[in-house]
């Protein structure tokens, strides 16, 4: 599995975010505390950040442990940032396509970042390639499920779908071809957040009008962190969190009825 966040709210440095809370991105690699397949996620890492006044964001990506990084936590005491998107990683086929099979995955001003695994990946998603341009799938960062996801997703923004509709099509699609995957999606264009729950857990932590934070497990122990529900679709701003269920009915695994808008082992880690 993986452990990931998106942060909108006021500038801070990345450290403050990611290494300094106690129970923080940066220790979930070696210990996360509600991670409910696989142990340490110490297969890469990688932070995407917002500038001010640049909508198109800055990425750090690593293969190793983010704790083995020392410029990383250097990085992340100078760098300040209003919005992110940050992930550890614990792959399926570990060294697989190096840092750029890390997360967050980008392409203009969006960050994305997959949390789950694709069951019977790559033969399951057989069904969805047809729908998808060939330059789409050579475009691809890495040969993993989560790069094959991101496509599918990135597909349908291109095609100007809302980033909700994105992720619920998405998942739902893929859920049909492949059902015991799990796919907690999580989507920034660094002024809103967009995730689904689907296998795994997820948390989100609101101060309406100030900050939102979504992440696989809480940080800290502030009482405020609220955990989503399976199977939700998340939309979230700077002003607050919506809550929707991500439908149960499913398109047959084609991509064509994705983009038609049609409703549609005992360690098993995400790519």
């Amino acid at each position: 599995m993986c452990r990931h966040l998106a942060y909108l709210g006021p500038e801070e440095p990345l450290g403050r975010l990611l290494v300094e809370p106690p129970y923080g991105l940066y220790r979930q690699s070696w210990a996360p505390r509600r991670q409910r397949y696989g142990t340490v996620n110490a297969d890469g890492f990688g932070v995407g950040w917002y500038a001010a006044d640049d909508p198109v964001p800055a990425r750090y990506r690593r293969t190793g442990p983010i704790w083995a990084d020392p410029s990383f936590t250097d990085l992340a005491r100078v760098v300040r940032t209003g919005a992110l998107l940050a992930a550890v990683r614990d792959a399926t086929l570990p060294g697989a396509d190096g840092e750029a099979a890390a997360a967050p995955f980008a392409a203009g001003r969006w960050l994305f970042s997959h949390n789950g695994a694709v069951a019977d990946w790559p033969r399951s998603m057989a069904p969805l390639v047809p729908g998808l341009p060939a330059v789409d799938l050579l475009s691809m960062e890495a040969r993993t499920d989560s790069a094959f996801v991101w496509a599918l997703v990135l597909h349908r923004l291109h095609a100007g779908d809302e980033p909700g509709q994105a992720l619920a099509h998405t998942v739902r699609a893929v859920a049909e071809a492949a059902p015991a995957s799990r796919l907690n999606l999580l989507l920034t264009d660094g002024e809103t957040i967009t995730a689904t729950a689907w296998g795994d857990t997820l948390w989100h932590r609101t101060e309406p009008g100030r900050l939102t934070v979504v992440a696989s497990e809480p940080y800290d122990d502030d009482p405020h962190w609220q955990k989503v529900p399976d199977r939700t679709l998340l939309s979230a701003s700077r002003t607050g969190v919506r809550l929707a269920p991500v439908e149960d009915r499913a398109p047959s695994p084609t991509l064509d009825s994705v983009r038609a808008g049609e409703s549609p082992s005992p360690k098993e880690p995400c790519t």
